[in-house]
Order: C-alpha cells, then structure tokens, then sequence
C-alpha cells in the first residue's frame, strides 16, 4: 500500500517537464524537515493538479486505510532547472493525518516501494541502493539509470531518498540530466526534526554495501 501512495510522487514530479510557471519558493513541512535548494531552481505550484492526480490514483484503492493515505499524502516540493530540465520532488506522508505511524524498522520496505514506482514512469538499469545515517536518522538511497517510457530520448540518473520522522515520513526524489544537476540535490541542506543541517546525500554513499 505504501507503495501505491508514493506514486502519487512520481506523477507530480512529471508535471514540471510541461509549461507551467514558477513560484514563490518553500522548502519546509509541518512534519519537521527543510530542505534548501538554489534560488536558480524554479519552483512550480502543482496545487492546482493535485486533486485530479489524487482522484486518479485513488481510484484503483483497496481498502479505505489506503484512500486515507492517498488523501493524506503532501508535495512538499516540485522544483526545476535548465532545458533540458532536471526535476527534484519532495513528498510527505504526516502520521496525524494517516492515523498510522512508521518506525526506522519500516524504512526499507516503505522507501523501496516508494522507489518502485519509478517504474511506471521509466525503464530503469544500473539500481544501486544504499543506507546510511543524518543525525539520529536513518536514511534510504537507491540510484538508476532512468529513460521516460514516454519519451525514450529523455534520460535521467534517477535518484531516491526516503526517511521517518518523528511527525511523519519523507521522500526526495531527483530526475538529474547532468551531473551538476545530481550534485545539487545531493548536496541540498536538509534539517530533520530540527537537527544540525547536512547534505541530503554525503559523497561516498555508495562506496560501502547497502
């Protein structure tokens, strides 16, 4: 089911690819996170779409813990660069609106079906997944080569991060057409429940096994 919820995230991150106008920047949740971006970076509002993305996808639920999920969960963050665009999403799913919470023994299962629903928006190659630690939270990874099932000239190096908070859990998401484009997500600052800031992804995360 978590898995099901978090394609609302990789729906919305699609909606920057189109012509639509920036605005005002936020990059804080009531869940307790912040998270900083360049001011190069546009933001693009996806309120206006949100309700029929939720209605669409809530139309295939099962059970009515998951259309409380579908209902609940929040675009923290849809922000794009450059043309081609790279496309960062951020995503919250808040435990008092769910009625559930989640542990750091829920992490794994939580982040990688958040990060399966990548394919139905690319074919992926290469996945590379990782963990490791900001503060006293734990933090999920996983890396792909991604190419648009609907439009196979656009490639991306896809990457996912995911996390529990005290007040809910988080998903990050990046569509990087360059290098500089990764590293801007990865070296983001990011505060969860109000702890130091560090960078969303440290460098050599993927040096050691998941």
């Amino acid at each position: 089911m978590k898995a099901r919820l978090f394609a609302l995230l990789f729906v919305l991150a699609c909606a920057p690819l189109l012509s639509q106008a920036p605005t005002a920047q936020t990059h804080a949740s009531e869940i307790g996170f912040t998270y900083a971006l360049p001011t190069s970076w546009e933001v693009v509002d996806t309120t206006l779409q949100l309700p029929s993305v939720k209605a669409e996808v809530g139309k295939t639920a099962t059970s009515e813990a998951e259309k409380k999920g579908i209902a609940c969960v929040q675009p923290v963050l849809t922000a794009r660069h450059g043309d081609p665009a790279s496309v960062v999403v951020v995503v919250a799913l808040p435990f008092d609106c769910f009625g559930q919470t989640m542990t750091e023994q829920d992490l794994p299962g939580f982040a990688s079906g958040a990060a399966e629903g990548l394919k139905n928006t690319f074919e992926l190659s290469g996945q590379m997944q990782s963990t490791y630690s900001l503060g006293t939270h734990a933090m999920w990874v996983q890396r792909a080569n991604g190419t648009l099932k609907s439009n196979t000239a656009m490639k991306y190096t896809v990457e996912t991060v995911c996390s529990i908070l005290k007040k809910g859990a988080v998903c990050w998401m990046a569509m990087a057409v360059d290098e500089a484009a990764l590293s801007t997500f990865e070296t983001g600052s990011v505060s969860l429940d109000g702890e130091a800031p560090n960078a969303l992804v440290p460098g050599a995360v993927f040096d050691k096994k998941p």
